[in-house]
């Protein structure tokens, strides 16, 4: 697959982080990545390009050209991807928002953040490091903590959704979508006004 020449005036960059490969697809540690597939199928975007070291789709959502990038450096790594992005894209990190899977977040539930740690999360770490600042915004989507206890947390994160939890998953990404969309709209105060609440009280 080619290279492409760097989008003309791309306003943001979105970042859903996972594990490439097909045995990751439908773990709890992907959930960026499908967050990202279903704002890429809402607009009519496909990911046929790569670049520093991402698979992208590029395009307009919500007014704002937009460009959707799913790192294939696997998690651990991603800090490489999105800080070679940000310099061709020639963003300021006001500009970034990064979507990933948060333990400490019950499934069902998003929270958007304009800045903060990793807060143990390891792909976003490798941001925050490559990037030197903890500056950018993220939307964090819930998947809850291991029901055993015992369990060890990087086991869980890479296990599939149960059938139950995938029929929940599926509103949960459509809601983030929704987020997203506020986010490149509306700016990241607004979004939060919105989204950081249970979803009754946010209609």
């Amino acid at each position: 697959m080619p290279l492409f020449r760097r989008p003309p005036a791309a306003e943001y960059l979105l970042v859903g982080l996972g594990n490439p490969g097909e045995e990751y697809a439908r773990t709890r540690h992907n959930v960026g990545f499908r967050c990202l597939s279903v704002l890429a199928a809402r607009h009519r975007l496909f990911f046929r390009q790569k670049h520093a070291q991402a698979r992208l789709a590029v395009g307009e959502i919500a007014g704002r050209n937009v460009v959707l990038a799913r790192p294939y450096t696997y998690m651990n790594r991603s800090g490489a991807a999105v800080a070679g992005l940000l310099a061709w894209l020639k963003l300021p990190l006001e500009q970034l928002l990064v979507i990933y899977d948060d333990l400490d977040l019950p499934l069902g539930t998003i929270r958007l953040r304009p800045r903060g740690s990793a807060g143990g999360h390891r792909g976003l770490r490798s941001i925050i490091e490559a990037l030197e600042s903890e500056q950018f915004a993220r939307l964090r989507v819930g998947i809850g903590r291991p029901p055993d206890p015992s369990q060890d947390p990087v086991d869980y994160v890479l296990s599939p959704f149960t059938p139950e939890e995938e029929t929940t998953l599926a509103r949960v990404l459509e809601r983030a979508a929704d987020a997203v969309e506020c986010f490149l709209k509306e700016g990241i105060e607004a979004a939060m006004a919105r989204f950081n609440r249970p979803p009754e009280e946010s209609a």
